[in-house]
């Protein structure tokens, strides 16, 4: 029996390390630093493949601009609060505020909202899809599209039948 894909929301303050950064990087970053236990637990709960959203917070821009996938389960090296390596996937097509998110009715609750300082926050499935469609999906550096939760997604130019 396979688990099924959970999704989760990842911030990062822009100058510490930003979506470009991110792109730069050949796409896999060290997802470390996180002190909060409560953080610490989602991360280790993630499983390879699991879709997250990356979010900048600071004072500038509260918004999601991307999704990455877990490529590498929980570890730790050398005594460190511990990790996981994350693939960026795609940049949001029209990044998605907090300001926006905070006023769709489908989205109260959220534990984005109920806890604002914590780094690592679950995001359920229903969420994810409302979020990915706000933001009109998010689009590979292979110009596929995806519109929310697909790991298949569309290029631009394959042709209608």
């Amino acid at each position: 029996m396979s688990e099924e894909k959970q999704y989760w929301l990842l911030k990062t303050e822009p100058g510490e390390s930003s979506w470009e950064d991110q792109a730069a990087n050949g796409g896999v970053t060290k997802w470390d630093g996180v002190k909060n236990k409560q953080a610490q637990r989602h991360l280790k709960s993630m499983k390879l493949g699991d879709l997250c959203f990356f979010y900048h917070s600071g004072a500038k821009a509260r918004r999601v601009v991307g999704v990455v996938t877990v490529v590498r389960e929980w570890y730790s090296d050398c005594g460190d609060d511990g990790m996981v390596d994350v693939k960026a996937v795609g940049e949001m097509r029209r990044p998605v505020d907090l300001k926006e998110m905070k006023g769709e009715k489908g989205l109260k609750g959220f534990a984005l909202f109920r806890q604002p300082r914590l780094s690592v926050v679950p995001v359920p499935e229903d969420v994810w899809i409302r979020i990915c469609e706000l933001g009109g999906g998010y689009e590979g550096g292979d110009g596929n599209i995806f519109e929310n939760n697909d790991s298949e997604g569309e290029s631009d130019d394959e042709e209608d039948d």
